[in-house]
């Protein structure tokens, strides 16, 4: 596998365009739009919140129907959600207009929103920006760049990753773009996202490496403990890398999933840093669980504490309040069995040793934990398993944001 520049247009294949279609925000690109010359096998995984935006609504009908997809429009200001039937007449308005711009059957095209719940979309604008889009459609590593900066709410950066790897002697190359800052809780993936890969591959298997790979990336992140109503994950594949299609598990298929992991997790661990008013990366890794899903449990717990992120923040050496976390996380374990790490590119300090805190260099502690990126590392010595899942500090800023987030 080799990393390159790029991001949704990096495939072959794939352009992508976006506008400034005043929806909610004023002077910045608001809509992008990512088009594949060829229908595209899909895969996707959506919100588990009971309350599902219009929008997640609609591209699970397409994404379940076994349909091919070909072109997503996404608006950033507005999410669509808790809008009844007003909402789903806007994402068929804006599927249609994909139609009629592009030729697209409008149930081939997938729809997402970002931004503020229960505001009513302006549909005529959403129609005028598909229409502009169509016409600048454009395959560039600058027009993926574009595209990932206007589907952008509170994000302080844009997101996206692509990379290419071998397949029976043929490229195959996969990008990717991703907005998530705050709303972030590990229930399924909690953002946006969309992937783009020239792979041909069987749908069912495409969808099963996606639900396999959101579960130790997408779905280990956490900013603040909401999960958002509008979290959608879609990956579009349209076999124009020219290898022999995919039907079966084996070395092409492993092949896949390992750039797949890559890419999810690269796009995973720059949500979660750019947490709402976040300073650094939060980072909680347990070895030796007696499973993986306790392992999964105790570092989301870590992560997801108040308490512990007010730490990081703090540089606070306070490790009680990680071990707190994992107690109540709902995994069973032994606190004379584990030891705990702070971690960070100033070095690596034991806290924590089998039940007993340990005496240590608490200059040495804030140093650490002062880094633009923290790990606790935890050592369980129950079993063989691991799971690493992150977040980011929480502080002043946070409230700041939310505090006046529509306006």
């Amino acid at each position: 596998m080799k990393i390159i520049e790029g991001g949704v247009t990096a495939a072959k294949g794939f352009e992508a365009a976006c506008c400034e279609a005043n929806i909610k925000y004023k002077n910045r690109t608001d809509m992008a739009m990512v088009y594949s010359k060829e229908p595209c096998e899909c895969a996707g995984t959506f919100t588990t919140n009971v309350v599902k935006a219009a929008c997640v609504q609609w591209d699970q009908k397409v994404v379940y129907s076994g349909a091919p997809m070909q072109a997503v429009v996404v608006n950033s200001g507005i999410a669509n959600a808790c809008t009844g039937k007003e909402g789903f007449d806007a994402c068929e308005a804006t599927a249609k207009a994909v139609e009629k711009a592009l030729g697209v059957p409008y149930e081939n095209v997938a729809v997402a929103s970002t931004g503020v719940i229960g505001m009513q979309l302006p549909v005529e604008k959403l129609v005028n920006g598909v229409e502009a889009m169509s016409k600048t459609l454009d395959s560039s590593l600058e027009a993926g760049t574009a595209a990932a900066k206007a589907i952008m709410t509170t994000d302080t950066i844009h997101k996206e990753v692509a990379v290419t790897f071998e397949i029976a002697g043929k490229t195959v190359t996969l990008g990717g773009m991703s907005k998530g800052s705050g709303m972030i809780h590990p229930n399924m993936c909690t953002m946006l996202g969309f992937l783009t890969t020239d792979l041909a591959i069987e749908k069912s298997l495409l969808q099963e490496a996606l639900s396999y790979v959101v579960k130790d990336t997408f779905n280990m992140i956490t900013v603040d403990g909401d999960t958002s109503t509008n979290d959608t994950l879609l990956l579009m594949a349209n076999g124009l890398a020219g290898n022999d299609k995919i039907t079966a598990k084996g070395a092409d298929y492993d092949t896949f999933v390992e750039a797949l992991q890559y890419v999810c997790e690269f796009l995973a661990k720059k949500m979660a840093g750019d947490g709402e008013g976040a300073t650094k990366l939060f980072e909680a890794k347990v070895v030796n669980a007696k499973s993986k899903e306790d392992a999964r449990t105790l570092s989301r717990a870590i992560v997801a504490s108040n308490l512990s992120k007010a730490a990081i923040y703090g540089c606070d050496a306070n490790f009680g309040r990680f071990l707190c976390a994992m107690g109540y996380s709902g995994a069973e374990f032994d606190q004379n069995d584990v030891e705990l790490f702070f971690e960070s590119s100033e070095g690596r300090l034991q806290v924590f040793d089998k039940g007993t805190p340990l005496v240590f260099d608490e200059d040495l502690a804030v140093k650490i934990l002062g880094a633009s990126e923290v790990t606790i590392f935890v050592d369980m010595h129950e079993g063989s398993e691991e799971a690493t899942a992150w977040g980011c500090d929480l502080t002043y800023d946070y409230v700041k944001i939310n505090a006046d987030y529509r306006s």
